[in-house]
């Protein structure tokens, strides 16, 4: 049975918050807002619930072809 329904981003998955257009891993909810960390790591910022929507497909790769690249240019 299809649904109409899309569900919110789970835990430790990728999302965008439509509010501030920003994109992040959803970390958790606390307090009726959803915490949201920047991909490459950061501080994480409060977005509203009915806000946080999934990626489409080419905004994931997107996302997390930015973060890998980033993540080259690190020296170890």
């Amino acid at each position: 049975m299809a649904s109409n329904q899309q569900t919110r981003p789970g835990i430790g998955e990728l999302a965008k918050d439509s509010a501030s257009g920003r994109i992040g891993v959803v970390m958790g909810e606390i307090g009726g807002r959803v915490q949201m960390r920047p991909v490459r790591g950061g501080r994480e910022w409060d977005a509203m619930p009915g806000g946080v929507v999934a990626l489409s497909a080419r905004e994931e790769l997107s996302a997390r072809l930015a973060a890998r690249n980033g993540n080259s240019r690190v020296e170890l």
